[in-house]
């Protein structure tokens, strides 16, 4: 049975590192493909801010960073997902350094957020804006980043001393009933937006559940015929609550730790491209739901692991692509009314003044692919991503670098609703996106 969110309790801020891979032997002719879990505790001090502006009072449960150190010759990679809402610009790329620094020279962090709402949103660049601003929001403090950062990189360097070969590698899938629904609803014609909570409203729940993808998948690492670790993707908003001061990894981290202590075996979980599916049309932001909802995530979690087939590795290789979107114009002011809105036009403005590309990285295993995406994707784009490979199993991560908001397409803007008002880009961005996800998708290989 799934366990209750616990009470708030003191954790431990010290960096952890999972249990490292038995010895295998691996593929002859192939380099060995080593690899080391990590992870660490990245719940903000009280005070600190959460999504957007309010500070934290209340730790109903710890918020990681979970992930796992790949080695396949001279490279290496990182794979890491993040107990937060978003993490962007310079402060994405902090945690992206610190981590690549520890693991050593030739190591492609890819870092993404699970995208909960009970946690942190922090856009280092318009940071920089709020700071010169007489009477700023609250912002989260230069010395609580730099803890992130130590306890991340520690927790990194802690893995790499322990890193061990792999021989297989394994891919399941299963439906997950009652979770996700379509957050753009059309009713009689009408788009109608349901949010996160939108059971309270009984019309929003008797609404259909609309476009989905209802497949969890799952890629597991497999060392001397056991898993080692698993990393589950799965495409909706993590979100039952949000924005009261407390701290949490939601239902989605419930079930994610409740299937680690079942099985013994490594989790982390990858929101997918969920920019416009949430879990609304079954969740009234009551504790019932919260657990119900974990309930059938840990079932879909217990069914792609029990689907699992595994082949012997064979390579790994990444591609990356640089993105560049057209910017939102006109940006809104700083002077708007509330922290939370002058937070929000922030973040606008500092994108449009971004210099920086954008990455969208493909990790290639052979018959199995994993496509990190940065911003909030919608649905769209992995679906295009999965139909380019019909025959391959394509898994998104979305929620990289968070800093271009909902990435839409284009027809969003002309037929309206939350999500394109909330984009920090223009129309125009689809097809720039979906080129990116073709050209790592098809790489050599592909």
């Amino acid at each position: 049975m799934l366990e209750p969110m616990p009470k708030p309790v003191p954790v431990s801020r010290r960096a952890v590192v999972g249990a490292p891979f038995v010895i295998a032997r691996g593929v002859s002719g192939v380099p060995p493909l080593r690899a080391a879990t990590f992870r660490c505790d990245v719940t903000p001090r009280a005070g600190e801010p959460l999504i957007w502006t309010t500070p934290l009072t209340q730790t109903l449960d710890p918020l990681w960073a979970k992930g796992i150190l790949i080695e396949q010759g001279r490279r290496r990679l990182i794979l890491c997902a993040l107990d937060w809402c978003g993490l962007g610009s310079s402060e994405y790329r902090r945690l992206q350094t610190a981590m690549a620094r520890a693991a050593g020279p030739a190591t492609t962090v890819l870092l993404q957020s699970v995208h909960q709402h009970a946690a942190p949103y922090v856009d280092g660049d318009a940071y920089q804006m709020l700071r010169s601003l007489a009477n700023p929001p609250l912002c989260f403090s230069e010395a609580g980043m730099a803890e992130i950062a130590g306890k991340l990189a520690q927790a990194v360097r802690e893995a790499a001393r322990k890193l061990e070969p792999v021989d297989r590698i394994g891919t399941g899938q299963a439906r997950v009933e009652r979770v996700a629904s379509a957050r753009r609803v059309w009713d009689g014609g009408k788009l109608v937006v349901r949010y996160s909570t939108g059971g309270k409203d009984p019309r929003m729940a008797e609404l259909p559940e609309g476009p989905i993808d209802p497949w969890l998948r799952t890629i597991t690492f497999f060392s001397g015929g056991r898993p080692a670790a698993r990393l589950h993707f799965y495409a909706t908003h993590p979100q039952t609550f949000c924005c009261d001061g407390r701290a949490s990894a939601d239902f989605v981290g419930a079930a994610r730790e409740t299937f680690e202590r079942e099985e013994g075996v490594f989790q982390i979980y990858l929101t997918g491209a969920a920019g416009d599916v949430t879990v609304g049309k079954y969740n009234d932001g009551s504790e019932r739901a919260r657990r119900e909802l974990a309930e059938r995530l840990l079932a879909g979690m217990r069914a792609a692991a029990g689907d699992t087939q595994s082949e012997p590795v064979r390579h790994c290789d990444w591609r990356t692509a640089e993105l560049r979107l057209p910017p939102r114009s006109p940006v809104p002011p700083l002077d708007a009314a509330g922290p939370a809105a002058r937070y929000r036009a922030a973040i606008t403005a500092a994108f449009a003044r971004r210099r920086e590309p954008l990455e969208v990285t493909a990790v290639d295993f052979g018959s199995a692919r994993i496509l990190h995406l940065p911003g909030e994707p919608l649905l769209e784009f992995q679906t295009f991503a999965q139909k380019l490979l019909p025959d391959r199993f394509v898994a998104v991560a979305g929620y990289g670098d968070i800093s271009p908001g909902y990435i839409c397409p284009d027809r969003a803007y002309q037929e309206g609703g939350y999500e394109p008002s909330a984009s920090n880009h223009a129309p125009g961005a689809e097809q720039r996106v979906k080129d990116a996800i073709a050209e790592v998708l098809r790489g050599p290989s592909g």
